[in-house]
């Protein structure tokens, strides 16, 4: 007994010591996830596809509360892409039956955080009553500055790019060339706002970027966890933020 509570000693001590060394200068302010895995969570232990999302949702949330610990400012998350409707009925009403669930439970704490919510995706597809709540979280949390968190929902990069290229020229941005097409362009994205997440993180063993911030992860450092997205914790967390502050970032300078 003695010998396994030194041990628990041991594990505390390691993570304080790295949650200490994360809130340094180098550590990432703009971080972005995919958080895959929750299908094949399920399956390994002979569930419906809808426990390994309810395991997910659990999973997130100890990211985001994690996250704010670690310091970083900008959290985005991929919740549901424009390819996710091609999965089977039942799993897509689940789904949205749980997002509807999880804005009503999960919102209101949020908001006592001082996290700020935002929803990027198109809202075609979605029902109203679902798009409502969306509305009203984004609008509870407004003003709140501690972390913004950005759910990439019933999006994709190759959607947002078309959605932007057709915004502009209704608004007449491409009558004439500004010096920096490339701002003219950022202004209609989803989240003009949004900072270029620093660090992409992928669970699951995948290594691909799955039609994810095609514009705003042009350089960002990339993060693969072997860890399907229930599994993935705190810890895993701050092993992908360590790694990336012992990275030299180049961007084509050198």
């Amino acid at each position: 007994m003695v010998r396994l509570r030194g041990l628990f000693t041991n594990l505390r001590r390691v993570k304080t010591a790295r949650e200490d060394f994360l809130l340094s200068e180098a550590s990432p302010l703009y971080v972005a996830v995919i958080m895959d895995g929750n299908g094949r969570w399920a399956a390994r232990r002979h569930l419906p596809a809808i426990a390994g999302h309810r395991e997910g949702a659990k999973s997130l949330k100890r990211a985001i509360k994690a996250a704010r610990r670690f310091g970083v400012k900008e959290l985005t998350v991929y919740a549901f892409s424009t390819e996710n409707w091609q999965r089977p009925q039942e799993e897509v009403d689940a789904l949205m039956s749980l997002f509807t669930e999880l804005i009503d439970k999960e919102v209101p704490e949020l908001h006592e955080q001082g996290v700020q919510m935002r929803f990027i995706g198109r809202r075609q597809g979605i029902s109203q009553e679902l798009a409502s709540k969306m509305e009203w979280a984004q609008s509870l949390t407004s003003t709140n500055d501690v972390m913004k968190l950005f759910i990439a929902f019933n999006y994709g990069g190759r959607a947002e790019l078309e959605d932007a290229v057709q915004a502009a020229a209704r608004d007449g941005g491409w009558a004439e060339p500004a010096e920096s097409a490339e701002f003219d362009l950022r202004r209609y994205l989803y989240a003009p706002d949004m900072h270029d997440p620093q660090l992409l993180i992928r669970t699951s063993g995948e290594q691909r970027v799955s039609n994810f911030l095609l514009w705003q992860c042009a350089y960002s450092e990339l993060y693969f966890s072997d860890k399907l997205w229930p599994d993935f914790d705190a810890g895993d967390l701050a092993a992908a933020l360590q790694e990336f502050s012992q990275r030299q970032r180049r961007f084509g300078a050198r």
